[in-house]
């Protein structure tokens, strides 16, 4: 048996999962929780709520193998330590793997949500059999995992893949620290400051949006998708920039890395109508054509629910020393 915790910028999950003989994950329980309060108190919620599953499951902490932990970086993953990730505030040098061991009495084990959406795509998803793959997280925010000749790989202190950080334009919409980085154009996050850039430009244009968020400070990249959907140009041109914004993001995935798949997550799973144009006109002009020619563009295999076979492939993969860190 294996706890999968997954940290996110909007919501915190708890999986326990069963590795079946086949070597595929068997999902037994989950829940599910908006991230709000102190890093103590989600701590404390997430703790909460894997002694219910258990209890309900009627299993205790002795029945766990190990606990994998997904959260979104930068972070230490050997020493377990969460380092202030843009999209969750207040969580400075936290020590999370010591939280849930001493909890359970079980080995926890944290990597990069990227690095774990991408081992779980590779073990039970889209990636399967692929040698030289990149997920990307594209949700609140924007990074990569990569698996390259086979294996997973981290870099010198494990912050490998942070795409989110290259900066794209001189100028753009502030995220990650940085104005016109990728993850700026390319995130919820992006899209929602995008929105509210423009709509300062044009309020008659973003009028729909602006009556359906309740103002400038409620716009969110659903409610952009919504209105983009029913055919509201101001949303659509929003998405077809953040498309053409992916598309250079992706070239230099393309170029550098030469993978044989790249899968996207998050937005794009829900949104890939409303991106596919901007994003593969870019690419057809950006990225080497021999590279490209070999590379297949994908929503994530596993859905909505990869953010718990991402978790638990964390606890599978590392308690079984089949990754580093």
């Amino acid at each position: 048996m294996y706890a999968g915790i997954d940290i996110g910028g909007t919501k915190c999950a708890v999986t326990l999962g069963r590795e079946r003989p086949d070597g595929e994950m068997k999902l037994l329980a989950k829940a599910q929780f908006a991230t709000h309060g102190t890093p103590t108190d989600i701590l404390e919620r997430l703790a909460e709520e894997l002694k219910r599953l258990l209890h309900e499951q009627k299993l205790n902490e002795g029945d766990l193998k190990a606990v994998g932990i997904s959260c979104g970086g930068p972070l230490d993953s050997a020493r377990g330590i969460v380092q202030s990730p843009p999209n969750l505030p207040g969580w400075d040098g936290i020590h999370v793997t010591d939280y849930f061991s001493n909890i359970t009495g079980a080995p926890a084990y944290l990597e990069n949500d990227a690095n774990a959406c991408a081992v779980a795509e590779w073990k039970y998803g889209a990636g399967r059999g692929k040698e030289n793959m990149v997920f990307l997280t594209f949700g609140t925010g924007l990074g990569a995992g990569l698996i390259l000749n086979g294996a997973l790989y981290q870099g010198a202190n494990g912050n490998a893949g942070e795409i989110g950080h290259l900066r794209l334009r001189r100028n753009g919409p502030l995220v990650f620290g940085k104005h016109g980085s990728a993850e700026g154009f390319c995130s919820g996050a992006g899209l929602a400051r995008q929105a509210r850039l423009a709509a300062r430009r044009d309020p008659e244009g973003a009028a729909p949006l602006l009556r359906l968020c309740g103002g400038m400070n409620g716009i969110q990249a659903r409610a952009i998708a919504e209105l983009a959907g029913q055919g509201d140009r101001f949303c659509q041109e929003i998405y077809h920039r953040c498309g053409e914004m992916l598309g250079e993001t992706l070239a230099i995935l393309v170029d550098l890395l030469n993978p044989e798949r790249i899968l996207l997550g998050g937005i794009y799973m829900r949104s890939a109508e409303l991106l596919c144009e901007g994003m593969r006109r870019t690419l057809g002009r950006e990225a080497l054509p021999n590279a490209l020619s070999v590379c297949e563009i994908l929503p994530a295999g596993l859905g909505e629910r990869i953010g718990d076979y991402a978790a638990l492939s964390v606890a599978v993969n590392r308690e079984q020393g089949t990754l580093s860190g």
